[in-house]
């Protein structure tokens, strides 16, 4: 059996872990401290607000969820698509 390790990382010596408020720190994952989801804006998929137009994730674990990984690597390509659209160079 392959390990997937690479898909887990957990850093409970940063002082703000867990970053987000009640979530289980024994089943939290730091891999995606910021989540690449949040360039799709309201399409991430993920439990967010606006507030004054700022994006507020605080309330989504989606990147620190065992399937969390799986989930975002799944939508790589929609970020990609984003990247390309807003080159500078085209």
């Amino acid at each position: 059996m392959k390990s997937e390790n690479f898909k887990w990382y957990s850093h409970i010596d940063c002082e703000f872990f867990p970053c987000h408020e009640g979530a289980d720190p024994d089943s939290f994952n730091c891999l995606f401290c910021y989540c690449p989801l949040y360039a799709l804006g309201d399409g991430c998929g993920g439990n967010f607000t606006y507030t004054d137009d700022l994006k507020d994730c605080s309330l989504c674990l989606i990147p620190h969820t065992a399937g969390g990984y799986d989930y975002i690597v799944s939508r790589f390509s929609e970020i990609s698509l984003l990247a390309s659209e807003s080159r500078s160079d085209k």
